[in-house]
């Protein structure tokens, strides 16, 4: 190539999640919980879920198809596809390879990428592996995808309330009107057995629910630390960064109340990030957290509460917007962070949103995470362009069907017993599936997965694996 691309970020974005939900009000009087447990305490009004039905590889199947085709994409444009997600259907057979279904037929086997994996990261590394191989030599003017999808699901107990399913593709390439911010991404690893999966007989994980926490919070203290030391090294003559760099922030959300206290925690950062002679000066009335170490205060109610209370009003105007698909679906994991994009696009006009530059705290257990931003064009007519493809969004979700907890706990229980089964004949309804959705047919003795696809007028396509 005889240049460097320019302005590398997001083309096109498409989400797909489940067809039917359960209530969370109604789910706290089934699981005789507390009254606003879930829907105050965790913040969440609605869960989606997937029977029997589909599976991570009909998710990116349905994801992918709707994506091209609602951009008008030919397949034989895309260069890279590559898959985050900690749904494994096999241990050894990637769910990318699955997706070359779609692509073998029009002639299209020249494509880079596989499966990246680690917990609800796994999206945001592809999502960098993309970004570097358009910025690459490697580079040959294709576009590239990236794909996250998974399937959240607890065994029935207090975890449960926080499942939720489903995907996110994002087309990669230059000249977009979401551009990644280059050589502003901020990263924190370590290991940690905060959550993880090691019975892979099993979907569901092992959490240590405290450890969980304290791991999420100070991987964004480290990430939002390293974000601003970066910005400021860049930006030499800038101001000093703190929360108002951001127009809008999003985080990863394992329920919708950790955000609210994670966006509270940046302010918290930066007051202790401030010089102490200056900290009160700034923060009038936090006089008694002037010693306050951020270790200390993963569990502390009071540094906690004053600090939400404090930064409620930035919470309204920068967060709680890109809440709704995960108040109304519940964590997906993967595409999580990703939703609150797509969350953020649809709640803002067209006007509120050029030009501005939002935060992005990706985080998944184990620990992998990372901050960065995205600089939204100011271009009015491609950014309008942009969030129409996004109009089905909100119909998508109100057309979806409420399930009794009664009945979503049969559908668990199946989903539970037939966990890898072989052969298998799935049970759920496929008529309750959304058009065009891919939905598991079948499996055969020797594993092999054949889907199939809900009608949209076209002929329907048969897929395997």
């Amino acid at each position: 190539m005889s240049s460097w691309p320019q302005n590398v970020g997001i083309l096109g974005l498409e989400i797909i999640f489940p067809s039917q939900y359960v209530d969370q009000t109604e789910l706290e009087v089934f699981d005789g919980a507390s009254a606003g447990k879930y829907t105050i305490g965790l913040g969440q009004s609605k869960m989606g879920f997937c029977s029997d039905r589909e599976d991570v590889n009909s998710l990116c199947l349905t994801v992918v198809n709707n994506l091209l085709d609602r951009h008008g994409i030919p397949h034989s444009k895309i260069g890279r596809l590559e898959v985050g997600t900690e749904t494994i259907v096999d241990k050894s057979k990637s769910v990318k390879s699955v997706l070359m279904q779609l692509f073998e037929p029009n002639g299209v086997t020249d494509l880079e990428g596989i499966d990246t994996t680690n917990a609800c990261y796994g999206g945001t590394a592809a999502l960098f592996n993309a970004l570097n191989w358009v910025e690459s030599s490697s580079w040959d003017g294709r576009l590239a995808l990236v794909v996250c999808a998974d399937i959240a699901v607890y065994a029935q107990g207090s975890a449960r309330p926080t499942g939720g399913a489903g995907a996110v593709a994002m087309l990669i390439g230059p000249d977009a009107p979401l551009v990644i911010d280059r050589g502003m991404r901020a990263s924190y690893m370590k290991h940690a057995y905060d959550f993880y999966k090691p019975d892979l007989s099993s979907e569901y994980p092992v959490v240590d629910g405290k450890l969980s926490i304290q791991c999420y919070l100070s991987a964004l203290d480290n990430c939002y630390q390293l974000y601003r030391k970066k910005y400021a090294q860049k930006h030499v003559n800038a101001p000093a960064v703190d929360l108002n760099l951001f127009d809008a922030i999003i985080f990863h959300t394992p329920y919708c109340k950790l955000v609210q206290k994670s966006l509270a925690r940046l302010g918290l950062n930066d007051f202790v990030l401030t010089p102490k002679d200056k900290r009160i000066e700034i923060y009038p009335g936090f006089e008694q957290f002037i010693d306050v170490k951020l270790e200390d205060t993963y569990f502390d109610r009071d540094v906690e509460k004053a600090f939400m209370t404090h930064y409620t009003p930035v919470f309204d105007a920068k967060t709680k917007k890109s809440l709704h698909l995960a108040n109304q679906v519940g964590n997906m994991y993967t595409p999580s962070v990703y939703s609150g994009l797509v969350s953020l696009l649809i709640n803002h006009e067209v006007s509120e949103l050029a030009g501005k530059k939002v935060g992005v705290f990706s985080y998944g257990s184990g620990l992998a995470s990372s901050m960065y931003s995205i600089s939204i064009t100011a271009d009015v007519q491609a950014l309008g362009t942009f969030k129409s493809h996004l109009n089905y969004v909100q119909p998508l979700l109100d057309a979806r069907k409420k399930v009794v907890p009664e009945e979503f706990t049969k559908l668990m229980e199946i989903r539970e017993k037939n966990n890898h089964a072989a052969p298998y004949e799935p049970s759920g309804d496929v008529d309750v599936l959304f058009p065009g959705t891919y939905y598991l047919s079948s499996v055969d003795k020797m594993h092999r997965r054949v889907y199939q696809r809900t009608s949209t007028n076209k002929p329907e396509k048969n897929c395997s694996s």
